[in-house]
């Protein structure tokens, strides 16, 4: 079993949440004032805008996430992590990363890991050299 799908499954069974929800409820909880609008969520996702309508009205239903509605632009529609939410995702992180460990970390020595870390350092801040900063700003100490 690869590691998406592994995770997919503890995920699921342990804690009803799918894959593509986790990574929603992450994205929503990791942003500035916990939210983001729908079209800018849809592209970090890379879902299609009708896929992520979809996803986001399963997780209003649910209680994790509600929308919000631009009184300045009406086209403009925010989603929203809900306390519920939240808990729900803050439940579910230390499996997920656990599992993440177990399958994917798990067969690297000190060194190796040290050496992954640093490489995929390095690729995230040439891809997105603005990540370390966005995350200083939207949490700052």
């Amino acid at each position: 079993m690869g590691l998406q799908r592994a995770l997919e499954t503890t995920l699921q069974e342990r804690f009803g949440i799918s894959g593509q929800h986790f990574e929603i409820l992450m994205r929503l909880a990791r942003s500035p004032g916990q939210r983001l609008r729908m079209c800018d969520l849809a592209m970090q996702s890379a879902m299609s805008p009708s896929g992520l309508t979809r996803a986001v009205d399963r997780l209003v239903d649910a209680g994790d996430v509600t929308r919000e509605h631009c009184p300045d632009d009406r086209r403009v529609a925010w989603a929203r992590i809900t306390p519920d939410g939240l808990d729900r995702l803050e439940a579910a992180i230390p499996a997920a990363l656990e599992q993440i460990d177990e399958l994917f970390l798990a067969p690297l020595d000190a060194a190796q890991r040290e050496q992954f870390d640093l490489l995929m350092r390095a690729v995230r801040d040439h891809v997105r050299p603005d990540a370390t900063q966005v995350s200083v700003e939207a949490h700052p100490a």
